[in-house]
C-alpha cells in the first residue's frame, strides 16, 4: 500500500494508530506542546514497563513491616515486578533511573525479613533481574545494604535458599569487588561462606558454580577502578587454580560440570586481568599453564593424553603423549608432508570444490555469525564435509588415526546412532565444551598480556611446535587452529598465538637455519628457526581451510605478527614467497575485515627488514606469475566482476577500463616491460584507494559526486599505509611511478575525510624522504639510479600548487596540519633552491605562521621544519631568513609544552651550525651583519633551555658551544656579553658534572670543545676557564661511559696555543689526566662500552701528542716526570699503535660530529711527530744558550729521548 500511495512504510500509519487529542482552545492556560515520536506517541510517554515499575514502586515504599497484608501484597508486588522484562534489547526506550531502582531495593530489603524464606528467594531474584537487565550502577550505600542483606541471608536462611541469595550477592557485587572490602573478610575470610561453597568437596554443583561466579564478579575489575586488594586475589586465584586442577566428582553431570568449570575459568581471567599479577614462586605458573592447556582441548573427540600437572620452562617433548591405551596404525607414507609444503597442490583440491560451492551458498554466511548458533552450524557443516573438505589429508588431531578421533556424530547425520533427544544433549554438551575451550583461550590470552615476555620464551614449545621429527604431532595452540570445529574457539586460538608473537623479534632474532645442521645435536637457534616454519606451514594451512571471516582475518592478522617478528634474514628464503601469492585471492574477499588484514599483511611483508631481496624479487614479479598458486576458493573470495572475464576466480583486481592506467597487471608484458612495470602491490593499492568498487555488496563506502561508491574507508585508510611502507622500503622499484602516486595523495588531499587526508599526508612525507635518502652522499647511490632532478622539481611544483595548501590551513584538524608541515620539511634543498620564488615564499611564510598556533603538536611540527630549512643552501646564507627564523624559535623556547622546546631546541641547533658554516665560508661580513642583540637573545635562551628537561638540554647545550665559538672579540669584550658568556660556560660545566644522561653529556663536552675553538675567547684570563678544564678532566678519567670520555678528550685536545692551557698547574692536570684514562682505557664493567675502547685510545693518544706540540719548557718537569717511569712505557706503547694506525680510528658514536685527527693517515701522523720533536730539541738548544740549570736541561733530554725512541721504534716497525 505503502508503495502504491507514494508513502515509505514509516510514514504510513494506520487511522487507528494515531492518538486522538481533545480540541484546545488557545489560551495561556492551554497544556504546552508535546512533539511526537515518529511512531506517532508523544516522546516522554511511559512503556508499559516503566508504568509497571512506578506502580509496583509505589506501593511498595507505601508498605510498612507492621502491615497486615505484608506478606501478600509482597508477594503480588514481586510477582508482578519479576513478570515484565526490562531489557533494553528488547525495549530501548525504557528509561527507568538507577536512583529509583536503589531505592526501591532498599526499602524492600527492610520489609522483607530473613526468616521468610520463600520472600528472602523472590527478593534476591528481583535484586538480579532488575541489576542485571538494567545494568544499574549502584551507589555505596545501597552496596553496602544489598551486600549485608544478603550475607545475613547466606548465615540465617536454609541451604535449599542460598543459590538464588549467591546469584543476588554475584549480580551486586559485579566490579564492585574494592567497595565491598567491609564485608570481604566474612565472604573469602577464611571460614569465609564462599570459600566453603566453592571449595572441590562441595557436593551440590549448583552452589560451587554460583560462589566461584561470585568470586569472579568480585575479583573483575572495572577500567578506572582500584583492583581488588591483593589478600583476596591471591585467595581467589588459590580456589579457582584448585578447582581446575580437581578431578571431576564422580556421577556428576558433565553438562553442570561444565557450567563449572566455566565459571571458574571466568574468575581465573579476572585475576590475571585485574591488575599487575606476580605469580608465586616455585611452579605456580606452570600449574596454572598445564591446567589451561588441558582445558583447551575439552571435550575434543579423539584427545585421550596423559596430561602433566606442571609445565616447566624447558623444550621437553615428552610432557604429553597419546594415550597408551589408544592403538595406532603406522602412518600411511602419503604425499600430506609435499602438499603442505606447497598449499596450492593439496591432495584435498578435490574435496574443496564442492566445499567451495557450498560455501558460497551458506556455510561462510551461517559459520560468520558472532551469535550462539555458530558452534552448532560449525558441527552441521563438519557433518556434511564443509570443515574437513579443506583440510589437507593426513591433517587430523592425530595422523596415526584419523578415523577413530572422529565418532559417529561427526561423520554423518544419517549414520548416528543417538535419537532425537540424545542427539540434542550430546550437541549441546559439545557447545559447552566448546565454550569451556573458548574461556580457557580467553584466560590464556591474559597470561600472555600479564606475564613478563622473557619468563614465557620458556614455554613456548609447550604451545608452539616445530616440525616433529617422528610420531605424532604434538597437541598445541596450531592443533586447535587448525582443527578445532567452533570458529570462536578457533578465534580465540589465534589471539593466544597474536600475543605471544608480538613484542617476540627479539626472542625470534636468534633462529637461523642458513647453514647446514650438525648431526651430533640440533642448536636452539635450528629448533627456534624450524618452529617459524611450522608456524608458517600451519598458519597458510589454516589461510586455505578457514570458512569463518572473523576467523579468517584473526589468521590473517597472526600472520602479520608472525611476519613483523621473524628474523627472514636468517632464515633460508622461501617462506614468504608462497605466502605473498596464497594473499592474493583474499584482496577481493567479501568481507571487509578480510581484505583490511591481507593488507596489513602485506604491510608487514614490505616492512619487515627492508629491504629483502625475496620481497624484492616478489614485488618485481607481474600478477601473472602466481597463476598456478591460488586457492580453489577464489572464486568464493571473488566480489570484483569484469566483462569479459567468464571465470570470477581469474578476474584481474581492475575495477575500471576506460583508463589505460588501470588496466590487468595479468597482462603478458614483454621482459623490458615487466623489469620497467611498477609492482603489483602498489598498483593494486592504487586503485584501492582511486577507483570505485564494481561489486557493493559491502553496503558501505565513500560515494562520490557520480554516485559510485569507493572502498570502505578502512580498506582505502589500510592501502594507504601498505603504499607508504612500500615507498619507505623499497623506494628503488616505487620511484618509477612517482608521479602516479603524487597524484593519489593530491586526491586524498582533495577528499573531506580526515583520516584520508592524513594518510596522503603521511605518503607525500615517505615519498619526501625517499627522495631525501637517494640524494645523500653517504648512500652511494649512482646518479642513474636517483630520481631526476628535473623530475623531483616537477613533482614538489605540482605538490606544492596543490590542495597541500588546504591541509596547512586546515585549523579544524591539527593532526593533519601537522602532518603537512612535516610534508614540507622532506623537500629536498636542491630541489628547493629550483623552486619559483612565489613557491619558496610560501612555504616559508607558511612555516613562520604555523609556529604561532594554538595547538602544540602544530607549532612543533612548523619549529622542526623551519630547522630543517635553517640548513639549506639557498637559505641559509640570506640573513633576514635567519633572523625571521632565530626570533621565531626563541619564542618557540618559551613555550609551556616541553614538545615545542624540543624541537625548538634542536632547530637551535641547527641555526647555529649554519652561523658556523657561514663564518667558514661567508665570512666576516655574515657576523657583521647579523644583529648582536639577536646574537646576545640566542646566547640566554639556550643557556635558560639546558636547564631544561635533558631532551631540551642535549640541544641546547650543542648550541650554546656554537655560539661561544661564533662571537667576535668585539662582542666578547662588549659589557653587555660579559654575564651571559659566564652563564653560558657555567651552565656547559654544570650539564658535564650533572647526572643527565649521557647524550646530554657528551654533548656538552663537544661544546665546550667547540667554545674552544675560538681564539677570541680569553682561557687563560678568564675566571670560569679553570673550572672548564676541570670538570673535562674529571670525567675523561672517571665517567662511566667512554663515548663521553671521548668527547672530554677530544675537547681538551681542541685549543691550539700553550697560552690556552692556562698556568704550568693546569697544563700538567690535564696532561696527567690524559695519561691516566689511557692508562684506564680498557677497565669497564660493561662491555657495550668495551667497543668503544679503540676510539678513546685513539683520541687520547692524539690528545696527549696534541700537548706535547705545544708545551714549553716551564711544563717539562711535569712531562719528563710523567715519560721517565713506567707510567711513560706504558703511554709509549699506545703512542706507537695510534702512530701506525694499529689501534683503530672511528670513534664509533654515530651521529656525533669528528673528534679531529681521524682522516690523518700514518704518515702525517709521524710527520706531525717529527715537527714537535724539531720545536723541542730548538727548545733544548736555547735553554742551553741561556745556561740554565742542569735540572732543567735534564728534563727536557727526557722529554726529546723519549720522542726520537718513539720515532725510531715506529720507523724501524
Amino acid at each position: 500500500m505503502a508503495a502504491q500511495t507514494g508513502l515509505s512504510p514509516q510514514a504510513h500509519v494506520r487511522r487507528s494508530d494515531v492518538p486522538v487529542f481533545p480540541p484546545v482552545a488557545l489560551s495561556a492556560e492551554a497544556a504546552p506542546f508535546t512533539p511526537l515520536r515518529t511512531d506517532g506517541w508523544q516522546l516522554g510517554s511511559l512503556s508499559d514497563a516503566e508504568k509497571q515499575f512506578s506502580r509496583c514502586a509505589a506501593r511498595l515504599r507505601a508498605l510498612r513491616a507492621d502491615s497486615d497484608q505484608l506478606r501478600e501484597e509482597l508477594n503480588l508486588l514481586f510477582d508482578q515486578l519479576l513478570s515484565e522484562n526490562y531489557n533494553k534489547t528488547f525495549e530501548p526506550s525504557i528509561n527507568i533511573r538507577p536512583e529509583d531502582v536503589c531505592s526501591l531495593l532498599k526499602h524492600v530489603s527492610c520489609l522483607v525479613p530473613l526468616s521468610q524464606e520463600h520472600l528472602v528467594i523472590k527478593l534476591c531474584q528481583l535484586v538480579h533481574h532488575l541489576l542485571n537487565q538494567l545494568k544499574v550502577i549502584m551507589d555505596e550505600k545501597t552496596l553496602d545494604v544489598l551486600v549485608n542483606y544478603t550475607a545475613s541471608a547466606l548465615k540465617v536462611c536454609s541451604t535449599w535458599t542460598h543459590s538464588d541469595i549467591l546469584l543476588a550477592l554475584s549480580t551486586i557485587v559485579y566490579g564492585n569487588g574494592p567497595q565491598c572490602h567491609h564485608h570481604l573478610s566474612n565472604l573469602l575470610g577464611e571460614d569465609g561462606v564462599l570459600l566453603l561453597y566453592s571449595s572441590p568437596s562441595q557436593a551440590n554443583l549448583e552452589l560451587r558454580r554460583v560462589a566461584l561466579t561470585c568470586m569472579a564478579n568480585i575479583c573483575l575489575r572495572i577500567p578506572g577502578q582500584p583492583p581488588l586488594d591483593d589478600q583476596y586475589r591471591s585467595v581467589s586465584f588459590s580456589v579457582f587454580l584448585k578447582t581446575l586442577q580437581s578431578p571431576r566428582p564422580p556421577n556428576t553431570d558433565e553438562l553442570f560440570y561444565c557450567m563449572v568449570i566455566q565459571a571458574t575459568l571466568k574468575g581465573l581471567q579476572c585475576c590475571l586481568s585485574g591488575g599487575k599479577w606476580k605469580f608465586g614462586g616455585g611452579e605456580e605458573l606452570g600449574s596454572v599453564l598445564a591446567s589451561l592447556k588441558r582445558l583447551m582441548f575439552q571435550g575434543v573427540p579423539g584427545v585421550s593424553v596423559e596430561w602433566p600437572p606442571v609445565l616447566y620452562p624447558a623444550p621437553l617433548p615428552h610432557y604429553e603423549g597419546l594415550s597408551a591405551l589408544k592403538p595406532t596404525e603406522p602412518p600411511k607414507p602419503s604425499e600430506a608432508p609435499k602438499d603442505a609444503a606447497v598449499p596450492g597442490k593439496t591432495s584435498g583440491n578435490k574435496k574443496r570444490k564442492p566445499r567451495g560451492k557450498g560455501k558460497k551458498m551458506s556455510t561462510e554466511e551461517s559459520r560468520g555469525d558472532d551469535g550462539e548458533e555458530d558452534e552448532r552450524e560449525a558441527v552441521s557443516a563438519l557433518e556434511k564435509g564443509g570443515r574437513e573438505g579443506g583440510r589437507v589429508e593426513g591433517e587430523s588431531w592425530s595422523k596415526p588415526s584419523a578415523p577413530s578421533l572422529y565418532p559417529s556424530w561427526k561423520r554423518t547425520s544419517s549414520d548416528s546412532e543417538f535419537s532425537d533427544p540424545e542427539g540434542n544433549a550430546q550437541s549441546k554438551l559439545r557447545l559447552y565444551h566448546g565454550r569451556v575451550r573458548q574461556a580457557a583461550l580467553h584466560c590464556l590470552l591474559a597470561v600472555m598480556k600479564g606475564v613478563e615476555k622473557r619468563t614465557l620464551y620458556g614455554y613456548w614449545s609447550s604451545f608452539i611446535p616445530d616440525s616433529p621429527i617422528g610420531g605424532p604431532p604434538p597437541l598445541t595452540l596450531l592443533t586447535i587452529i587448525l582443527k578445532d570445529p567452533s570458529p570462536k574457539v578457533r578465534a580465540s586460538a589465534l589471539q593466544v598465538l597474536s600475543a605471544m608473537l608480538d613484542g617476540s623479534r627479539q626472542f625470534l632474532a636468534v633462529a637461523e637455519d642458513t647453514a647446514s645442521p650438525r648431526t651430533s645435536y640440533t642448536p636452539f637457534s635450528f629448533s627456534l628457526a624450524t618452529a617459524v616454519r611450522e608456524l608458517h606451514r600451519s598458519l597458510s594451512l589454516a589461510l586455505l581451510a578457514e570458512t569463518s571471516p572473523q576467523t579468517l582475518t584473526q589468521v590473517i592478522k597472526c600472520l602479520a605478527y608472525l611476519v613483523a617478528n621473524a628474523p627472514y634474514h636468517r632464515l633460508r628464503p622461501g617462506l614468504l614467497g608462497p605466502l605473498w601469492k596464497q594473499l592474493r585471492p583474499y584482496v577481493r574477499h567479501r568481507d571487509v575485515n578480510v581484505r583490511v588484514s591481507v593488507l596489513t599483511l602485506y604491510g608487514a611483508l614490505v616492512t619487515t627488514q627492508a629491504p629483502l631481496p625475496e620481497v624484492q624479487l616478489l614485488l618485481r614479479q607481474p600478477e601473472g606469475s602466481s597463476s598456478g598458486s591460488f586457492s580453489p576458493q577464489d572464486s568464493a573470495l571473488s566480489w570484483r566482476q569484469r566483462d569479459g572475464v567468464s571465470s570470477p576466480s581469474r578476474a584481474p583486481f581492475t575495477p575500471s577500463q576506460q583508463s589505460s592506467r588501470t588496466h590487468s597487471p595479468r597482462v603478458p608484458r614483454t621482459p623490458v616491460e615487466e623489469d620497467s612495470a611498477p609492482p603489483w602491490l602498489l598498483q593494486l593499492c592504487v586503485l584501492l584507494v582511486t577507483q570505485p568498487r564494481e561489486d557493493q555488496s559491502d553496503g558501505e563506502g565513500a560515494g562520490t559526486g557520480e554516485g559510485a561508491a569507493l572502498e570502505p574507508s578502512p580498506v582505502r585508510l589500510e592501502a594507504l599505509q601498505v603504499m607508504s611502507h612500500l615507498v619507505r622500503g623499497y623506494f628503488s622499484l616505487a620511484q618509477a611511478c612517482l608521479c602516479e602516486i603524487g597524484h593519489v595523495s593530491a586526491r586524498c588531499l582533495g577528499e573531506t575525510d580526515p583520516s584520508i587526508q592524513l594518510h596522503g599526508a603521511k605518503l607525500l612525507e615517505e615519498l619526501g624522504t625517499g627522495i631525501i635518502q637517494q640524494y645523500r652522499a653517504e648512500n652511494n647511490v649512482p646518479e642513474s639510479s636517483r630520481v631526476p632532478m628535473s623530475q623531483v622539481v616537477l613533482f614538489w611544483s605540482e605538490v606544492l600548487s596543490g590542495p597541500l595548501n588546504g591541509a596547512l590551513q586546515n585549523e579544524q584538524h591539527p593532526t593533519l596540519q601537522t602532518s603537512a608541515c612535516d610534508t614540507l620539511s622532506t623537500i629536498l634543498p636542491q630541489a628547493f633552491a629550483q623552486l619559483p620564488d612565489k613557491t619558496q615564499l610560501m612555504c616559508i611564510t607558511m612555516l613562520l605562521g604555523l609556529t604561532y598556533s594554538e595547538n602544540y603538536l602544530v607549532k612543533t611540527a612548523a619549529v622542526r621544519a623551519l630547522g630543517v630549512y635553517i640548513l639549506f643552501p639557498c637559505l641559509r646564507e640570506d640573513v633576514m631568513f635567519v633572523a625571521d627564523t632565530a626570533n621565531t624559535i626563541l619564542a618557540a623556547l618559551d613555550d609551556r609544552s616541553p614538545n615545542v622546546r624540543a624541537k625548538a631546541a634542536w632547530s637551535l641547533g641547527n641555526l647555529t651550525d649554519t652561523l658556523i658554516v657561514n663564518m667558514e665560508s661567508v665570512g666576516v661580513d655574515f657576523q657583521e651583519e647579523l644583529s648582536d642583540m639577536l646574537l646576545l637573545k640566542m646566547l640566554q635562551a639556550a643557556t635558560r633551555a639546558s636547564a631544561d628537561k635533558d631532551r631540551v638540554k642535549s640541544n641546547a647545550v650543542r648550541a650554546l658551544g656554537n655560539l661561544l665559538h661564533f662571537l667576535r672579540h668585539s662582542q666578547l669584550t662588549r659589557s653587555a656579553f660579559q654575564r651571559p658568556l659566564e652563564d653560558a660556560v657555567r651552565a656547559l660545566v654544570k650539564t658535564v658534572q650533572s647526572e643527565a644522561t649521557m647524550k646530554v653529556r657528551w654533548n656538552a663536552c663537544y661544546a665546550l670543545g667547540n667554545a674552544f675553538r675560538n681564539p677570541a675567547l680569553p682561557l687563560d684570563s678568564a675566571p670560569w676557564s679553570s673550572d672548564a678544564f676541570s670538570s673535562l678532566c674529571h670525567v675523561v678519567t672517571s665517567c662511566k661511559n667512554f663515548k663521553v670520555r671521548i668527547k672530554s678528550a677530544a675537547a681538551l685536545a681542541v685549543p691550539a696555543h700553550r697560552g690556552c692551557y692556562g698556568d704550568t698547574k693546569r697544563f700538567s692536570c690535564v696532561w696527567r689526566s690524559l695519561a691516566t684514562a689511557l692508562e684506564n682505557s680498557e677497565d669497564t664493567n660493561d662491555f657495550l662500552e668495551y667497543r668503544y675502547s679503540a676510539s678513546l685510545r685513539h683520541t687520547l693518544s692524539q690528545a696527549l701528542l696534541h700537548l706535547l706540540s705545544v708545551s714549553q719548557s716551564q711544563d717539562m718537569p711535569a712531562l719528563g716526570a710523567s715519560l721517565a717511569g713506567e707510567e711513560g712505557r706504558g703511554i709509549k706503547e699506545h703512542l706507537i699503535k695510534y702512530l701506525r694506525a694499529e689501534d683503530g680510528g672511528g670513534e664509533g658514536a654515530q651521529g656525533e660530529k669528528d673528534t679531529g685527527g681521524d682522516g690523518f693517515t700514518p704518515q702525517q701522523r709521524i710527520g706531525g711527530l717529527q715537527q714537535t720533536l724539531i720545536r723541542l730539541k730548538v727548545l733544548k738548544a736555547e735553554e742551553e744558550g741561556r745556561g740554565e740549570e742542569e735540572k732543567g736541561k735534564e728534563v727536557v733530554v727526557v722529554v726529546v729521548n723519549f720522542l726520537e725512541d718513539l720515532l725510531r721504534t715506529c720507523e724501524e716497525l
